[in-house]
């Protein structure tokens, strides 16, 4: 219990977190273990899970949960987060200035340095021992940090989890661009060249990282009117960490509360996009209530080697995982 006991400490979490993650978390972790073993057969291979999530659903938190679950075990294990790998303010200025304005503000695809995130997860899948730099973003200052500042990782490693909210998420279809959804594409984007750039780079750009990805778990938002709560809570937690910081000028991005409901137009599209067609490709679904607790755990894509290979779809809701036979699931459960 020491490193969950860390693990609560160090994420300002109340001690039930660790009851719910038991139930629900504490199998995946298994699953992962069993999935390394077996990748791992007469071969040293590097496991990259990856977790989708909208803005706000606990993502950074699961994947530190099981990086630190997964370390107890004598794996050798990190969780980054995609975020690390935007692009400075300077280069999204420029896209803003070459593609469209809109491309000034992080987070949506096209503001990562995808050179960069594919680098450095191949460096940190690489079995060869070495220390590898992982890029770290500071968003109250909306900058990533300087090179001296990126931590070193020793590798090999044995499990990478890279979270982020657009992790797995395709490309739209032509048509569905066509239309805006919200008041910021109507205003700022009337002819549609933003969100066909973004969805141009999914076609294009970003299946090159996916691919990196060996199993994908997703957390789901029960609809996008949740992430507005749940990314002002982010951005209060945020605030308390720079009021303890020594410097004041740190504050100049962090958001209100009118700012940020102008700030997660920018990602409605994609994330009602997810929320529908993601669930489909995932390994692991987490279906989340509005206030994130888990409801119900499905496997609607289970891959070979998979404890749940075969298993189209298995709705445990509310029971414990490790509890259930798999094997005994009728035909009406498939």
């Amino acid at each position: 219990m020491g490193a969950k006991r860390g693990f609560i400490t160090r994420n300002g979490l109340p001690d039930h977190y660790l009851q719910q993650a038991s139930i629900w978390f504490d199998p995946i972790v298994e699953t992962i273990i069993e999935h390394h073993n077996s990748a791992s057969k007469g071969v040293n291979k590097t496991i990259v899970i990856g977790i989708n999530g909208c803005q706000g659903s606990g993502k950074t938190t699961l994947a530190d949960y099981l990086s630190t679950c997964l370390q107890d075990r004598g794996l050798r294990a990190i969780a980054i987060s995609i975020d690390d790998f935007y692009l400075t303010r300077q280069q999204r200025q420029q896209l803003a200035v070459d593609v469209h304005p809109l491309l000034s503000t992080r987070g949506v695809p096209g503001t990562h340095d995808l050179e960069l995130a594919i680098e450095t997860l191949n460096n940190l899948a690489s079995r060869h021992q070495g220390e590898v730099k992982v890029p770290r973003f500071n968003k109250a200052q909306d900058e990533r940090l300087p090179e001296e500042e990126w931590p070193e990782v020793t590798t090999p490693l044995d499990i990478i989890i890279l979270e982020g909210w657009c992790v797995g998420i395709t490309a739209e279809a032509e048509e569905v661009l066509l239309e805006p959804i919200n008041e910021l594409e109507s205003l700022q984007d009337p002819e549609g060249e933003w969100r066909h750039y973004i969805n141009q780079q999914l076609v294009t750009n970003y299946p090159e990282l996916w691919q990196i990805i060996d199993r994908l778990i997703m957390l789901q938002a029960p609809s996008f009117s949740c992430v507005y709560q749940w990314r002002l809570e982010q951005e209060q937690k945020l605030q308390q960490q720079v009021n303890l910081a020594p410097t004041v000028e740190m504050n100049n991005h962090i958001m209100q509360a009118d700012e940020l409901q102008q700030f997660i137009q920018h990602y409605e599209r994609l994330t009602r996009h997810s929320l529908k067609y993601l669930p489909q490709n995932c390994q692991h679904l987490f279906q989340l209530t509005p206030k994130r607790q888990v409801a119900a755990y499905l496997a609607p894509n289970p891959l070979p080697n998979d404890p749940r290979y075969g298993l189209h779809e298995v709705k445990l809701d509310g029971v414990k995982l490790d509890s259930v036979k798999l094997d005994s699931v009728s035909e009406a459960d498939k």
